[in-house]
C-alpha cells in the first residue's frame, strides 16, 4: 500500500497516475480541499500524516520546502510501518537533505531522496525525468515502482544529498536560461522587433550545445586556446547594452553579466576563451 503525502500540482499529478494505474493510495494534504478531486478518482483521505501512513509500506512526500518535509516526518514517523520507505520528492537545500537522511539512519528508517525534473502533465502521463539517492538496497526494493512514475529514474549513488545537488544544478540552468530570454524579448522590443520572431534565432543557433562542449573545457579548467575571447565577447555585452540604451529602455540580467566578466578579464583572463567566466576569482 502507498501514501502520498503533499497534493499539490505535482502530488495531484503523480496521485491521479497511480490510482489509474489500479494501485491503491491513501493521501493527506495540508490543504485538505486539495484532495477532494483524488477522493473522486478513488483515493482514501486521511485526516493527519500519522493516520496516513499507517499499514503502508511506501511513503511519498511532496511538499514545499525543509521546513515542510521536517514538520510533516515528525507526524508521521511515530506512526510509521517496520521496513516502510520514504521517497521525499521535494525540492529541498543540500546541507538540509544529508541532515534528514543522517537522522532517519540513525532510526533505521528507510529513506530515498528523489526529486524530479517535471511538470503536473508529466507527472500524470508518468513522463519527464526522476533523481534518487540514498542506499542501494532501498532503491533497488522500490525501482520498478519508482519507474512507473517517471519516464527515466536516474540513480546518482548512495550519497544522500546527491540528488538535492543534482536538482538545483538543472533549476539553476533552467533559470539561467529563462532570464536570458527575458532579456532577448525585452531587447527585442526596444529595437521594435516583434518577440516572436526574434526568438527565432534559435531555430538555427542552439546555445544548450555549450553544455557538453565548452561545458566540459569550463569543468576541466582548459581556458585556452580561444575560440571567443573573453575581451571579444565582453564587446559584444557593450553593444547589447549600448543598443538597448540608445533605443531607450534597459536590460535586467546582462549587465550582472558584465560585472563579472569585468572582474575576470581585470584578473588576466581577457584573451582566454569565453570559458574562463568559470575562472576561480573572487
Amino acid at each position: 500500500m502507498t501514501a502520498f503525502l503533499g497534493t499539490g500540482l505535482m502530488g495531484s499529478g503523480f496521485v491521479g497516475a497511480m490510482l489509474a494505474r489500479g494501485e491503491g493510495v491513501t493521501v493527506w494534504n495540508r490543504t485538505a480541499s486539495r484532495t477532494s478531486d483524488l477522493a473522486a478518482q478513488g483515493a482514501k483521505v486521511a485526516a493527519t500524516p500519522g493516520e496516513a501512513v499507517r499499514g503502508m509500506t511506501r511513503v511519498h512526500l511532496a511538499l514545499l520546502d525543509d521546513a515542510a518535509v521536517d514538520d510533516v516526518l515528525d507526524q508521521l514517523l511515530p506512526h510509521l510501518e517496520p521496513g516502510a520507505v520514504i521517497v521525499d520528492h521535494s525540492t529541498t537545500a543540500v546541507q538540509s537533505t544529508a541532515a534528514r537522511a543522517r537522522r532517519l539512519e540513525q532510526r533505521s528508517i528507510k529513506f530515498l531522496h528523489a526529486p524530479v525534473f517535471m511538470g503536473p502533465a508529466n507527472a500524470r502521463s508518468a513522463t519527464g525525468s526522476m533523481l534518487v539517492a540514498g542506499p542501494k538496497e532501498v532503491y533497488d526494493a522500490v525501482r520498478v515502482d519508482l519507474e512507473k512514475m517517471t519516464g527515466k529514474v536516474r540513480f546518482l549513488g548512495e550519497r544522500a544529498d546527491l540528488a538535492a545537488a543534482y536538482k538545483l544544478f538543472g533549476n539553476m540552468f533552467l533559470m539561467f536560461v529563462i532570464s536570458g530570454i527575458a532579456d532577448v524579448i525585452t531587447f527585442a522590443r526596444e529595437l521594435e522587433i516583434e518577440p516572436l520572431d526574434a526568438l527565432t534565432v534559435f531555430k538555427d543557433f542552439n546555445p544548450v550545445t555549450q553544455i557538453s562542449g565548452r561545458g566540459r573545457r569550463m569543468a576541466m579548467k582548459e581556458f585556452s586556446p580561444a575560440a571567443f575571447e573573453l575581451s571579444a565577447a565582453r564587446k559584444d555585452i557593450r553593444l547589447m547594452l549600448d543598443s538597448a540604451a540608445t533605443a531607450g529602455g534597459a536590460l535586467h540580467f546582462v549587465p550582472a553579466i558584465a560585472q563579472r566578466f569585468d572582474t575576470i578579464i581585470a584578473a588576466g583572463y581577457g584573451s582566454d576563451d569565453i570559458a574562463a567566466v568559470a575562472a576561480e576569482v573572487p
